[in-house]
């Protein structure tokens, strides 16, 4: 988490430059941040913010349910993937009511504290497990594991490594 705090002020200002559809998703999920800039609500968006930069579908690892939906039978067909449970009637920028982790359709996580966590807990799962990144995930897992966190960085997608170049231009 120490490593994404250290990035997301640069990062922030790279998504904002970004234009065009994903340019407005990411202003739509940044919008949070302006009515809450508790640091739950900044790792969020920026993890959210990051997969749709890198042209990934955040609803692809993170799925919001309203607690009252029938969401069961979705959860069940989750491969991998976090699931946020909101209160009916909550703003966007209020506390969840559960977040967990899914794979392969069985909860084996839940009462996380936030979805920046559950995506910490479940990068330590994927690898102690030895489970493949998710095919429509790569580029935000290979971000978090050679960017963020920097384990074995030494070769980049094209994707991971323009992205690495404007979060470093500048700062030697």
């Amino acid at each position: 988490m120490q490593q994404l705090d250290h990035h997301s002020t640069r990062l922030i200002t790279i998504f904002k430059r970004k234009g065009g559809a994903a340019g407005r998703k990411i202003r739509t999920i940044m919008a949070d941040l302006d009515k809450n800039d508790a640091v739950e609500t900044r790792r969020a968006c920026v993890l959210k913010a990051l997969m749709v930069y890198l042209n990934e579908d955040p609803e692809n690892l993170i799925r919001e349910y309203m607690d009252v939906e029938d969401n069961q039978e979705a959860m069940d067909q989750t491969v991998l993937g976090i699931f946020a449970i909101k209160m009916e009637g909550a703003e966007s920028t209020d506390g969840l009511a559960d977040v967990g982790i899914i794979i392969e359709g069985v909860e084996v996580l839940h009462d996380l504290d936030n979805t920046a966590n559950a995506v910490a807990i479940l990068f330590g799962l994927m690898y102690s497990l030895d489970l493949s990144y998710p095919t429509n995930l790569k580029y935000t897992f290979e971000v978090l594991q050679k960017l963020v966190m920097e384990l074995d960085g030494n070769k980049l997608s094209t994707k991971a490594q323009v992205l690495k170049n404007k979060l470093f231009e500048g700062t030697f």
